[in-house]
């Protein structure tokens, strides 16, 4: 009989599709992707894994880099903040995953883009969330 297996949930999908949901429910409906659109609109947050930990047997937690672009430097830290604050209160069930934590391990800091000098800011966090269990028979 073949023991129980813990797959991690993808944790950039798990948080983009929360933050698009909350920007808007924010009254700011913007694009929260993986990857710089192109062609890439004038305000847009990317969500990107670098890396983080198996927490326990049952639970990961990635580190996720946060980046906001948008048309002035002001408008840039305002979403990074709104981003920073829907992530804070991420914890709960999540499109089926269940978030325990978010921990800010970098806070916001100005971060032109270094190919076409667009205003951004990036900050980082940990989420800590529970893997899916099935049986692999």
């Amino acid at each position: 009989m073949a023991r129980p297996v813990v797959v991690m949930p993808d944790a950039v999908a798990v948080v983009t599709g929360y933050l698009r949901g909350a920007l808007a429910a924010a009254g700011e409906p913007v694009p929260v992707v993986s990857r710089v659109p192109n062609p890439r609109p004038p305000r847009f947050l990317r969500v990107r894994r670098v890396g983080g930990i198996r927490q326990t047997v049952v639970s990961d937690r990635p580190r996720i880099d946060f980046h906001a672009w948008a048309e002035t430097e002001a408008a840039a830290a305002d979403l990074a903040e709104l981003a920073r604050a829907l992530v804070a209160v991420i914890p709960g069930v999540r499109d089926g995953v269940t978030v325990y934590t978010a921990r800010e391990v970098g806070g916001p800091q100005w971060l032109p883009d270094d190919v076409t000098g667009s205003p951004r800011y990036a900050f980082a966090a940990e989420i800590h969330m529970r893997g899916n269990t099935f049986n692999p028979s």
